[in-house]
């Protein structure tokens, strides 16, 4: 039987687009890719990991957002978040039909479905064994769910940053459109503030430059490959902190 190397993590924050939830579809959610991510995750959960999870709604306010135009600012970044709350509680459903335990906490107080976001009530969850889901964003307009799992990841004394999206890594042009794009192992926070690049939002990278916080961004499509990243393979860029 093969070994199973421990994990190289022990307290992870994974950062989850609502566009990830889409699979083909044009807005929504999947229900096979949402599958196929609860698989993922509880497969790193049965490695001993604590796994906090912030996940975006665009892939169903965005849907709203192509039909009506005029919304107010304020409003739509209320309509954004409360989209994250359907999607933490569909992913919660899938985890836990995989006999895992989680809880599900958001920013903005809605007792009948979810705990408010309580510091040190989420990191007891991940001491006693649960997946805890935060949604709703930080709560405040203004506010990205990049900024939101930043801030999360910090509260609950994450080792790091796992943001999944669409491409394996950071590239200095976005290689869905540029086929020459250079794809980088690893780069600092500086560096990627000085080139504009796309990692997360400038408040999001501020937070973890700050607190010395690493981001490894993964494509969290490519089946395995969180379970990759536990093990240390090189599916990944790391985002560093110099000094």
């Amino acid at each position: 039987m093969e070994a199973i190397s421990p994990p190289s993590f022990r307290r992870v924050l994974l950062k989850v687009s609502g566009e990830a939830l889409m699979g083909s579809q044009r807005f929504g959610i999947d229900p096979t890719t949402l599958s196929a991510l609860a698989e993922e995750i509880v497969s790193v959960y049965h490695l001993g990991v604590q796994i906090g999870i912030v996940i975006g709604g665009g892939n169903i306010f965005r849907g709203i957002q192509a039909a009506v135009q005029g919304i107010d600012k304020v409003v739509g970044d209320y309509m954004g978040m409360l989209a994250t709350v359907i999607n933490g509680l569909a992913l919660q459903n899938a985890i836990e039909a995989r006999g895992v335990p989680t809880r599900l906490q958001t920013a903005i107080a809605m007792a009948q479905i979810a705990e408010p976001f309580i510091r040190r009530r989420a990191i007891r969850h991940l001491e006693k064994g649960r997946i805890v889901i935060f949604a709703a964003g930080t709560g405040s307009p203004y506010f990205t769910t990049d900024t939101a799992a930043a801030l999360r990841a910090i509260e609950i004394g994450a080792e790091i940053i796992l943001k999944g999206t669409r491409v394996d890594g950071v590239y200095d042009a976005d290689p869905e459109k540029v086929v020459a794009a250079r794809r980088y192992e690893r780069i600092s926070s500086r560096e990627v503030l000085e080139k504009g690049l796309k990692v997360m939002d400038l408040t999001a990278i501020t937070l973890c430059q700050e607190h010395r916080l690493p981001i490894l961004v993964f494509n969290i499509n490519e089946r395995g490959n969180l379970m990759r990243l536990m093990r240390g393979e090189p599916v990944a860029t790391i985002v560093h902190h110099e000094g």
